[in-house]
């Protein structure tokens, strides 16, 4: 079977983002005041062959652990979806 996984990763809520931040000002400044807060994170899609769903999410999860997010200052979650074949 084959799956389609869109990873989130975020800063942890207790982490600055300055670039968030520099976005924020720059968009409050030029188009909306009504802008409370901007946070920069990364999404990554990743396609993969997998025997099951567990297994598909199990793989997908250990790749965010291991190399997508840093658990010190970032949080991830992800979707993962079957793709019809």
């Amino acid at each position: 079977m084959s799956y389609k996984a869109r990873v989130y990763v975020t800063l942890r809520a207790s982490v600055l983002d300055p670039a968030g931040t520099a976005l924020q000002k720059a968009v409050q400044e030029q188009m909306s005041k009504d802008i409370k807060s901007i946070r920069i994170g990364k999404f990554i899609e990743i396609l993969l062959d997998s025997p099951d769903q567990t297994t598909a999410y199990q793989t997908i999860h250990h790749i965010c652990e291991q190399f997508l997010a840093n658990p010190v200052i970032e949080d991830f979650c992800f979707e993962l979806d079957e793709i019809p074949s």
